[in-house]
């Protein structure tokens, strides 16, 4: 029997055997194939000058005349600047909570006040965009709303926030917060399960209080999930999701809540200028490669944790 034969064999066994898993990892497969990698030859349409009739192929070519235009744009920069800003704001608030909210549940010793913290704090994550962004309003009504409620209580003035350009990110950010902290620990808790507990058994021995365990053995215990999690929020910055910012959105908050996203969106489906959004939105996704392999590279080198 040749090689070939020989190398075959084991795997016609494996897949006999291991069918069921073999089919379960097929699903998330085709939907990556289906929705991620087969669109992504339609990026071409960048390049094009779009022509319904003639089709994304059919159409003819341009070059880089709708990146010129995107550049050449006034919007252009204030689009980027929004952008970056919003999204280094929640990386800033965003990032650091969930390793915190982690390392306070792990100290707790009362099974049944850990359960309704991890429970209440993972709800919202649950919550749909659409349902949150209502909640929100209702909370920050300048009438009605809680919020506004407890500061006429104290004395001052009703605020405006969904109505404040300046107050928009604030709002987004921590709401944000609000909606995925909780269930971010997750990752941070399963990694201090994973520590070896004859490390805290040796920091008891030293006399290391319970802030020194966290210093010197759940921080570093959690160093690589962290690094991995920082350089996946990093290699996000630029692709910040429309949905909440969009609905949140109204002519008072547009000058800082406009955002490349929600301008691509507007200008792909609405004003149907598909060619300029797809270079808009291939501009974006191309600056976000290029910040994960810097952010990938320069954590390897700091802290030998990285994602290849």
């Amino acid at each position: 029997m040749n090689r070939s034969g020989r190398e075959r064999r084991p795997l016609q066994k494996s897949l006999r055997l291991h069918w069921q898993l073999y089919l379960l990892v097929l699903l998330p497969i085709m939907y990556f194939v289906i929705f991620k990698y087969i669109p992504m030859f339609n990026s071409v349409l960048a390049f094009k000058e779009y022509n319904i009739t003639k089709g994304i192929w059919g159409s003819p070519w341009v070059g880089f005349k709708y990146f010129e235009l995107f550049f050449e744009n006034p919007v252009a920069w204030t689009l980027i600047k929004n952008t970056l800003h919003i999204s280094l704001y929640q990386l800033a608030v965003t990032f650091p909570v969930p390793i915190l909210l982690a390392l306070a549940l792990n100290e707790i010793r009362n099974g049944r006040f850990k359960r309704t913290v991890q429970m209440v704090t993972y709800a919202p994550h649950f919550i749909s965009t659409v349902v949150m962004v209502s909640i929100i309003m209702l909370f920050l009504s300048p009438r009605l709303g809680i919020v506004n409620t407890i500061l006429n209580a104290f004395g001052m003035e009703s605020v405006n926030f969904l109505g404040s350009s300046k107050l928009f990110s604030t709002v987004f950010v921590f709401s944000e917060l609000w909606q995925t902290a909780g269930y971010s620990a997750i990752i941070f808790l399963a990694a201090l399960a994973g520590i070896d507990p004859s490390l805290y058994e040796a920091a008891k021995v030293d006399g290391a209080s319970r802030m020194q365990k966290i210093r010197h053995v759940d921080l570093p215990g959690i160093l690589p999930a962290a690094v991995i999690v920082l350089i996946l929020s990093v290699g996000n910055i630029m692709a910040l999701g429309f949905e909440k910012i969009y609905l949140l959105q109204n002519p008072l908050n547009l000058e800082t809540s406009e955002i490349i996203a929600t301008y691509v969106y507007k200008m792909g489906l609405l004003n149907a200028n598909y060619s300029f959004a797809t270079a808009v939105g291939l501009l974006n996704s191309i600056v976000n490669l290029v910040l994960l392999v810097i952010v990938n590279a320069a954590a390897r080198r700091v802290s030998d944790n990285s994602l290849w």
